[in-house]
């Protein structure tokens, strides 16, 4: 049995296939994902958005996809400094913390229920139970919150609305408006035309996070991959202003004051 063959045998993957250098176990001759020579076909002519579209989905998107989904990474990007997830990762880099420290921070802030991956993963659910049913979606906004034991925290609001606002901000309504032209399937178009009616069964706005997982559904990807890349995408952002603060230093750290009326 070659080494290949030992090593095939030893490595439970669907995702991904390595061959070695003949001189050189250790080291790669080819890999290929899904069955794409990534380095001998895919380099130089395929996009971030298809390679990860490819490695979580098993298949290469089409270009409406891929467009879809590189928009919603711009969109996603960068949350800025009011972020809990961003001001987190800048606290890492002003304290003069490694650079895994500070996105440690801000995956570990974005990861909950509050503008977080987790809620992403939850209003991707209800896509899933809802689909573009108006009386179902009122009674899943409606519904009362799940209070059964679990690492996670009770759901106060809800997944993918602002819990305080009342009405969807301006760059939450450019991002929609966005991807449901981009996507010829009918869910962010949905979202877009049902969007007050939507408001008014949560009691709250439409959230970025709400606008996230309907596009992350309309490409197909299941809640918790829309829950891994939702954290995967917004660590642009912390990652440059965590740098920038650390250049900055403590003086010109950003506190935020509550204005008295």
């Amino acid at each position: 049995m070659s080494m290949d063959d030992q090593q095939a045998n030893m490595i439970h993957t669907r995702i991904w296939e390595e061959q070695a250098e003949p001189d050189n176990a250790f080291t790669v001759r080819s890999a290929h994902c899904h069955g794409y020579d990534v380095y001998g076909a895919m380099l130089g002519k395929a996009s971030w958005a298809d390679m990860l579209y490819l490695m979580l989905r098993g298949e290469a998107p089409c270009a409406h996809q891929a467009r879809l989904l590189d928009t919603l990474a711009v969109a996603l990007a960068n949350a800025g400094p009011r972020a809990p997830s961003v001001h987190a990762a800048m606290c890492g880099g002003v304290a003069g913390s490694t650079a895994a420290a500070s996105l440690i921070a801000a995956l570990s802030v974005g990861a909950g229920g509050y503008a977080g991956a987790r809620e992403v993963l939850l209003a991707m659910r209800m896509w899933n139970e809802c689909g573009t049913n108006v009386a179902q979606w009122r009674a899943s906004l409606s519904a009362e919150p799940d209070r059964s034991v679990s690492i996670w925290p009770v759901q106060e609001h809800a997944a993918g609305f602002d819990p305080h606002a009342r009405a969807a901000c301006t760059i939450v309504m450019q991002t929609l408006a966005c991807l449901a032209e981009l996507s010829p399937g009918p869910h962010l178009a949905w979202l877009l035309a049902r969007r007050p009616t939507l408001e008014a069964a949560a009691g709250c706005a439409l959230g970025m996070t709400g606008v996230a997982a309907a596009a992350l559904h309309e490409l197909g990807f299941t809640p918790a991959q829309g829950e891994m890349l939702f954290l995967m995408l917004r660590l642009p952002g912390a990652a440059a202003h965590a740098l920038e603060q650390a250049d900055m230093g403590f003086r010109k750290f950003p506190f935020f004051t509550i204005e008295q009326e």
